[in-house]
């Protein structure tokens, strides 16, 4: 394998792991709003729950976003994370 088909391949699998986690706490968030919302049409939700629990995986995704960009920067390789 060349050196281009290696850092290919490597920022390949870089930014599907960050849009992995991106896509988990995009599920968290969907999931808080959604009883955020039927929260307000009947009572006995369990939003703060969700809303923690979102929270904590966005807080979770971004440390793991920035420690594999940071990685991946120190093997030479660039990852996009802006798509």
């Amino acid at each position: 394998m060349t050196d281009s088909v290696k850092v290919q391949t490597l920022k390949t699998i870089g930014t599907l792991m960050t849009t992995a986690f991106a896509f988990v706490a995009g599920l968290a968030w969907n999931e808080a709003i959604q009883s955020f919302i039927e929260d307000f049409l009947s009572k006995g939700s369990a939003t703060a729950g969700l809303l923690i629990y979102a929270i904590v995986v966005t807080i979770i995704v971004v440390i793991a976003t920035i420690i594999i960009t940071r990685t991946f920067a120190k093997m030479g390789v660039e990852i996009d994370t802006d798509d």
